[in-house]
């Protein structure tokens, strides 16, 4: 029988306890978990908790005539729900008037719907989605979306936006990485047979890599590349070169935007376009008119990571859905992945020659051989082999 560490819950060989921090927070977090998500031994919402003294935890399903929800729920002008929805505001509406109080739903998508549904005093208050600015690093547990995180890492993202200061919440992730690290070099070194399920459905590949190839002839590749200055110059990105590209028939799109801001020292550079390419580009009306001609009712936008969609949305362009090729790529190799071009070096796919200039030009064709490598892995009908255990 193992020792269960009586703070963190976990076996006294995997205990984060040591690299859990204590991070004041203006806000008050009241997680709310479904019991079966407290059986779970890699949840996140206990490990939230430990690390934030101004929050509470509290397990159940249904909370009517629950003292403290019921208080919380009296004053609905200081309290939000963390929860999406087709009436939750944006983290940008709610850091204009933020909540005193933020109530966390813990436990998987169906649990976390089922809590809410079953407690109206939720449904009456405020809510609050957001688009994750990074991939999950939840690589030991499946999530049914690519906007999908685990609960401490929506929680360090949100009271960061909230309250500013998003290094100081960004120290709640060491104890998750840990965890995540540890259990996945577990699985891998374990020499006896895998644990044996109960009830085991047939295999199939994670559910990012299946919507990519379902997806695939529908997805069209994007990146782009800003005029970027620093911080401290208070001028915002602007777009000035953005590529698309659609794999299954091979149609390409590029345009070079003229900067309406003063040109950034460091953009030429960057982008690798010589300063006189830039200023020569066409209109940002021009471009954005050619790209949504360029685009398909039915398709599907492909990206390494969100800033693109960013550059896009800031200029008012109707961002269609879109996948984060990144997640399904830490999913694929159940591990971090860097750049897109290094994310196409681990997955194997072989870049061709880049069709067009700049640093766009090697990060879409690298793009363009990540997603092929992973729709690949997609249509998959066997798990890949497990990987050898160096003696």
């Amino acid at each position: 029988m193992r020792n269960l560490c009586l703070r963190c819950l976990r076996p006294q060989a995997t205990c984060y306890c040591a690299r859990v921090p204590r991070v004041d927070s203006r806000t008050h977090v009241v997680f709310l978990q479904h019991p079966r998500e407290r059986r779970v031994a890699i949840g996140t919402a206990r490990m939230a908790h430990l690390s934030l003294p101004n929050s509470e935890l509290h397990i159940g399903v249904d909370f009517t005539g629950h003292a403290r929800l019921t208080q919380l729920a009296a004053r609905p002008e200081r309290v939000a729900v963390l929860f999406p929805g087709e009436e939750a505001i944006s983290l940008e509406e709610a850091r204009e008037n933020p909540p005193e109080t933020l109530i966390v739903v813990d436990g998987t998508w169906p649990l976390a719907r089922k809590l809410v549904k079953t407690n109206p005093l939720l449904a009456g208050l405020p809510r609050i989605g957001f688009v994750p600015r990074r991939p999950s690093n939840y690589r030991i547990r499946a999530e049914p979306a690519d906007h999908c995180v685990s609960t401490i890492e929506a929680v360090v993202e949100v009271l960061g936006t909230l309250e500013g200061g998003q290094e100081r919440f960004d120290a709640l992730l060491g104890a998750f990485d840990f965890m995540v690290d540890t259990q996945l070099e577990r699985q891998s070194t374990r020499l006896g047979p895998a644990r044996k399920r109960l009830y085991k459905s047939a295999w199939q590949p994670p559910l990012e890599l299946r919507s990519i190839a379902e997806d695939f002839e529908r997805l069209v590749l994007l990146y782009a590349e800003a005029n970027a200055h620093p911080l401290e110059a208070g001028l915002p990105s602007e777009l000035v070169h953005l590529v698309a590209a659609r794999p299954s028939t091979g149609e390409r799109f590029e345009a070079i935007v003229s900067p309406r801001q003063p040109l950034a020292r460091s953009t030429p550079l960057h982008v690798e376009l010589s300063e006189e390419e830039l200023r020569a580009g066409e209109s940002l009306e021009s471009g954005l008119a050619r790209f949504q001609a360029f685009l398909r009712p039915e398709d599907k936008l492909a990206v390494w990571t969100t800033f693109a969609l960013e550059l896009l949305r800031r200029d008012g362009f109707p961002v269609p859905e879109a996948v984060n090729v990144r997640l399904a790529c830490a999913r694929a190799l159940k591990q971090k992945t860097g750049g897109v071009e290094q994310g196409a070096e681990q997955l194997g796919g072989a870049p061709g020659e880049p069709w067009t200039r700049g640093r766009a030009g090697r990060r879409i064709a690298a793009l363009e051989a990540a997603v092929r490598a992973l729709a690949e892995r997609g249509r998959a009908t066997e798990p890949p082999p497990r990987r050898a255990v160096a003696s």
